[in-house]
């Protein structure tokens, strides 16, 4: 007999499992044995067919893939044989014709050379050609074509830039420069002959006698044409040399150049300025700038309305867009900075003088930006004072003013008085005239440096400003020491006024549009100027939570902070002397409330209240209102405390007692406070509260004691939560501030038990 095969491991378990879920445990299901037995031999029949025809098929579609391969392989030998036959004829082929290749190779270089020397000799004859055209143009009087063929030869010019034929190039330029001059002198001189009969240039105002020649139509065609066709003639004019030279003259700020009509408009004006201001002439002076820049802005004037009625539709009709009003105040103004840069130079050793030249620049600046509307997006006269050598003078010179001004007002009569002390509405902040002069100081060098088109440079001004009131902080410290002897002096309050007043203003100054510009001014520029910014200060500042003044605020805030305390405290001690008859008054045996016909200030307390009262008055007359609310929350804060520890846990109360005490807090000493706030007694709560301890009748008091003591000794809230917390207690009589174990203390000052 055959040996029974291996058990395969689980198979016995679920046959197990298929019989329990087919048959179940009812024995009358054992009939279904004979159809379960049948169909699984039927799967098994399906199975095993399955792998027989799967073991069958596998050897035929391997010998398909074999066979497919090797045609495959068959196939890409002959493709490969075919590829080298026809390698081989290639390089045959190449070989024989290498010696073609060279001979066309030399043909083509000689071809192109021709198209090269053919191109080069239509260049030059079509400059002959433009030549020869103009020249035709000018002797018939064709102006209008001559100007066209000067216009295509600076078009012929502009198109060789690039090109590295140099000698073809410098031809061209000198011929376009030669022609260009003959028509430019031509139409020079026409349009100089009709700018005169138009009576330009005005050198005084315009009266409507010289504005109205009797030929006006036809001289006002005339103008139209000329113009006309010395715009045409402005990009040959644009690549002559005489333009470049024109243009790298010294303190001139570079720009497009100027329209070709007013050029020649401004020849008679350029004139005028020089022989008046260069030379010997008395006109030309050092010490007058505003001399040759107040003629130029009048020249501006005088002139600017023949620009926009005569000059601006012309131009419009050519379709060109320039601003002839504009143009004109370029032009005047590259007089002025020729000259300012001349004049600053010399000046750089004359402090008096120099800062003239500043004032009048600035002043010159806004007139021209202002009364004649001149573009922000051109240069003015401001940009020869950013020259580096002008503009570190500059600012030597503002910071050696500033500081003789600053020794100068600090030392005045009436430097810690203000100026405003009789005006009421007018004196919130009580700024001593010192401090408000230095502040106008500050105002003044930002008006005179906001104008400038350098961020770079306004930041230097910035950081000489802070410079400046790091200095007068200092300064404000150093009087302050002095004066510390006697903080309750008026030169001491108005100290601390100043620095209140220069924190305030700087605290403005932190959200003001023009520095929150400078601000991200100084973050993009790094550390160029203000010095280097640690990673946290940039990103504050950046983020706009900072300011460019907050360590200055900062300074000036513990400036302001340490003076309050020396006052606060040369107040706290006139008040406790003046409190210690009142701290060991005989609050045992006064008499009880009932017993007396009406209540009155202690007698003792008098001193105390008067001397409180007087220097509430006097404060609130020398410190500014934000500061003497300080003042005063912080003498009722101390106060508080004083009377607390010093009067009220330092003595024992009968009943009259604390009436007294009751009295004299309410009725006097929180109503001196009531003159500044709605509720006074807020600012006094340990009193307040040990007021309202020591008068509670003898019931209340006795129940809250026996609370208190029950939860100092045992858990404050009971199993069984009759008992209420302590805290609930206290807050029931008005107690909020005062701790449990406070109000025990001030229980057991009380004197009057029962049975005692």
């Amino acid at each position: 007999m055959a040996a029974p095969a291996a058990e395969v491991p689980g198979v016995r378990e679920r046959v197990l499992r298929l019989l329990e879920e087919e048959l179940g445990g009812d024995v009358r299901s054992l009939k279904k044995v004979g159809a379960m037995l049948d169909q699984l031999a039927a799967e098994n029949r399906v199975v095993e067919e399955q792998v027989l025809s799967a073991s069958s098929s596998v050897p035929l579609r391997v010998a398909a893939a074999l066979s497919a391969a090797e045609a495959s392989r068959a196939e890409l030998q002959g493709l490969l044989q075919k590829e080298a036959a026809l390698s081989a004829r290639l390089q045959r082929h190449l070989h024989g014709a290498r010696a073609w290749t060279e001979s066309l190779g030399g043909t083509f270089g000689q071809l192109d050379a021709i198209e090269r020397h053919m191109k080069y000799l239509q260049c030059l004859g079509r400059v002959e050609e433009l030549s020869d055209g103009i020249q035709q143009c000018l002797m018939t009087g064709s102006m209008w074509e001559a100007v066209r063929a000067v216009a295509a030869m600076a078009s012929l010019d502009v198109s060789l830039q690039e090109s590295g034929c140099s000698h073809l190039r410098g031809f061209l330029r000198e011929t376009l420069r030669f022609w260009h001059r003959i028509l430019k002198d031509r139409l020079d001189s026409d349009f100089g002959e009709v700018l005169t009969q138009l009576h330009w240039p005005f050198t005084s105002p315009p009266t409507p006698s010289l504005t109205a020649p009797a030929n006006g139509q036809e001289l006002g065609t005339q103008l139209e044409v000329l113009v006309s066709q010395l715009v045409a003639l402005q990009s040959s004019d644009d690549l002559t040399a005489e333009k470049e030279a024109a243009s790298s003259r010294p303190g001139v700020a570079h720009s497009s150049p100027l329209s070709l009509p007013i050029q020649i408009m401004l020849l008679p004006l350029n004139k005028r300025f020089r022989y008046h201001f260069s030379g010997n002439r008395q006109t030309n002076s050092l010490n007058k700038p505003e001399w040759y820049l107040t003629q130029v802005l009048m020249w501006m004037g005088y002139n600017s309305g023949f620009m926009d009625e005569k000059i601006q539709p012309i131009l419009d009709h050519t379709g060109i867009d320039i601003n002839a009003k504009v143009e004109l105040c370029r032009g005047l103004l590259s007089l002025a900075q020729e000259k300012l840069a001349s004049d600053a130079a010399r000046l750089l050793y004359d402090d008096a003088l120099f800062c003239h030249l500043v004032d009048e620049v600035l002043q010159f600046e806004k007139e021209l930006r202002t009364t004649h509307a001149y573009p922000s997006s051109l240069p003015g006269a401001l940009h020869v004072l950013l020259d580096e050598s002008v503009f570190q003078k500059w600012l030597s010179v503002e910071r050696k003013m500033a500081v003789e001004k600053v020794d100068a007002m600090l030392s005045a009569e009436g430097a810690w008085s203000s100026q405003y002390k009789d005006v009421s509405d007018v004196d919130e902040l009580k700024a001593p005239d010192c401090a408000e002069t230095f502040m106008t100081l500050l105002l003044v060098i930002t008006d005179r440096y906001r104008s400038l088109p350098s961020p770079q440079a306004q930041l230097s001004f910035l950081a000489l400003q802070r410079e400046l009131v790091d200095d007068f902080r200092i300064r404000l410290t150093q009087v302050m020491k002095e004066e510390s002897r006697n903080p309750l002096g008026g030169r001491y309050c108005a100290i601390l006024n100043a620095a209140n007043y220069i924190s305030t203003v700087l605290s403005d100054w932190s959200d003001n549009v023009f520095f929150l510009q400078l601000q991200q001014a100084a973050v993009a520029l790094g550390d160029e100027v203000m010095g280097p910014l640690g990673a946290t200060e940039a990103g504050r500042l950046a983020s706009l939570e900072g300011s460019l003044f907050e360590g200055l605020l900062g300074l000036l805030e513990r400036l302001r902070g340490d003076m309050l305390g020396r006052l606060l405290d040369a107040v706290m001690r006139d008040v406790q002397e003046k409190a210690q008859p009142y701290s060991r008054d005989r609050w045992l045996s006064l008499p009880a409330q009932g017993d007396q016909a009406a209540m009155s200030l202690s007698s003792s307390a008098c001193p105390m209240m008067l001397c409180l009262r007087d220097h509430l008055l006097q404060l609130q007359q020398r410190l500014c209102l934000p500061l003497f609310q300080m003042f005063w929350q912080g003498l009722a804060e101390k106060l508080d405390l004083f009377i607390y520890q010093e009067v009220i846990l330092y003595n024992h109360f009968n009943e009259g007692g604390a009436a007294q005490l009751h009295f004299d807090m309410t009725r006097n000493l929180f109503p001196l406070f009531g003159h500044y706030c709605k509720r006074p007694e807020n600012f006094f709560k340990h009193v307040k509260e040990a007021c309202i301890i020591l008068t509670l009748n003898v019931g209340s008091a006795l129940l809250l004691r026996d609370v208190l003591r029950e939860a100092e000794e045992h858990d404050p809230v009971t199993p069984g939560g009759q008992q209420p917390s302590p805290q609930s207690a206290l807050n029931e009589q008005g107690v909020y501030q005062l701790a449990p174990s406070d109000v025990l203390i001030l229980l057991g000052l009380r004197a009057s038990w029962p049975g005692q």
